[in-house]
């Protein structure tokens, strides 16, 4: 299979993008350029947990939903949701009910707001991971990697859950720690300066 199909404009992309009508805008605008909004990066590592047994195109067309139930996933309002948000929330359509990773991100908020404190940002803490450019594979030929499986380490430590390395991988690549957009890919180089020009937090 090419690593590429050919877009709409007749230039390259990554051949996943081209598997869902969702995919080309998330493709094109989103994935792989460097965020480092607390809000953002905890949004995604949600929604990867949401993921876990699914399609990202489920999670991708009800992405709406789990923010408007998720308080636009500001930690610190979801940290404070109750076991009777729990039930409201299982009782919700617009999003994968599944008590266990509802629960997740209920708990994941507390422990953001606990990491914030003590750290200063999410951003800060997940950015020290970002792996050194000798480190990096061939694009889209992992599933996972030392940093983040350090990086889910980290966080479980911290008592996070639903943060595999599988799943921190991921989030590493939608996020811009990694540019993993094939070589031929026309937004690769789009991402390529997105980070040479993004500041770091620290």
């Amino acid at each position: 299979m090419s690593a590429t199909i050919t877009g709409s404009d007749g230039k390259l992309r990554c051949h996943w993008c081209g598997a869902a009508p969702e995919f080309p805008a998330y493709h094109d605008t989103e994935w792989g350029f460097p965020v480092d909004d607390d809000f953002r990066l905890f949004e995604k590592l949600s929604l990867e947990g949401f993921q876990s047994g699914l399609s990202w195109r489920t999670i991708l067309t009800k992405r709406q939903n789990f923010r408007a139930a998720f308080e636009g996933f500001d930690f610190n309002k979801v940290a404070a949701f109750t076991g009777d948000d729990v039930v409201r929330l299982l009782q919700n359509e617009g999003i994968v009910r599944h008590r266990g990773k509802i629960e997740a991100v209920v708990n994941n908020a507390r422990k953001a707001r606990e990491l914030v404190e003590r750290e200063g940002s999410l951003a800060a803490f997940i950015w020290r991971y970002e792996p050194a450019a000798k480190s990096l594979v061939e694009p889209q030929t992992a599933s996972a990697s030392a940093e983040s499986i350090s990086l889910s380490k980290a966080l479980k430590k911290q008592g996070w859950k639903f943060v595999g390395p599988t799943t921190v991988y991921a989030f590493m690549q939608a996020m811009g720690l990694i540019n993993d957009h094939v070589t031929d890919c026309v937004i690769r180089m789009k991402v390529e300066r997105a980070r040479k020009n993004f500041k770091r937090p620290g």
